[in-house]
């Protein structure tokens, strides 16, 4: 499977999974029991295996205080090859000022071109049970993803098999201007749609105008590391369009996982969490 250029540009800076273990966690307090940047990822890792599920590439980053993580992987199902992957959001912090999010999405291996169209909200406070809890969180989180991602499989297909004219395409493109993309770029990714620097998005497509627009929507060199965590909302106009368009229906409404409560005890033995999703 070929590797796609998945990178965290300024704003943090780039770290490897080795180095990510070099950063520390803060001790526990009463309070607060952080969690370890790679101790969330590897719990991820965990989850994902036990669902048939195997990371391809992975790219992470760090703040400058070491204290806030971003990371973005390729997710690929046993040795499925695709001209695409799935691609998995994932941000954690250990000071309190976030909260540990996945994102849901898809990356194009032949222009490099992310979308990311839901998100998957882990949120719980990093109380003294959070040792326990986390790997369940995790595991329900990731649990989510298979759904999430066969509505991904259907809509890209979809895409590719849904004709559009110029005339359709510069409609939809009108619609989006100035959610999707500012109104400076409508010429620029008409013309990519008209005339796609890609070989492969020649045929006039559904699929060729998503990739002319989020040909445009590419991090640049000086985006933030948290530009991943706009994806969402800047790309779901687009997939709207773009469903409608196709006769597509999918719902895309966020999941959110949340340990809703501490669990009470019963006869000294602790129930099961209560997960809310």
């Amino acid at each position: 499977m070929k590797q796609s250029n998945l990178v965290l540009h300024c704003g943090a800076r780039a770290v490897n999974r080795d180095q990510l273990a070099q950063f520390p966690c803060p001790p526990a307090t009463e309070t607060h029991h952080p969690i370890a940047h790679i101790r969330l990822v590897q719990e991820v890792e965990k989850a994902l295996t036990a669902s048939q599920m195997r990371i391809v590439t992975e790219s992470f980053g760090v703040t400058e205080d070491g204290e806030r993580m971003f990371g973005l992987m390729q997710i690929a199902h046993g040795e499925e090859m695709k001209d695409y992957a799935y691609a998995l959001g994932i941000r954690g912090s250990v000071n309190k000022s976030l909260a540990s999010k996945l994102a849901v999405g898809a990356t194009v291996f032949i222009c490099d071109n992310l979308s990311m169209s839901s998100e998957i909200v882990m949120s719980r406070k990093y109380t003294k049970l959070i040792e326990r809890d986390f790997p369940l969180m995790v595991a329900t989180a990731v649990g989510q993803l298979g759904q999430r991602w066969n509505h991904q499989t259907k809509r890209i297909e979809t895409y590719k098999q849904t004709a559009i004219g110029n005339k359709d395409a510069a409609y939809l493109l009108a619609e989006i201007a100035g959610d999707v993309f500012p109104w400076q770029k409508f010429e620029d990714i008409y013309s990519e749609f008209k005339s796609p620097r890609h070989p492969e998005f020649v045929k006039e497509t559904v699929w060729a105008l998503f990739n002319a627009v989020t040909e445009f929507l590419k991090p640049g060199a000086n985006s933030k590391a948290t530009g991943l965590w706009t994806m969402p909302a800047r790309t779901g106009r687009l997939h709207k369009v773009c469903d409608d368009y196709s006769g597509l229906v999918i719902d895309t409404t966020a999941e959110v996982i949340s340990v809703v409560a501490v669990p009470p005890v019963v006869a000294g033995i602790a129930v099961e969490p209560a997960i809310a999703v």
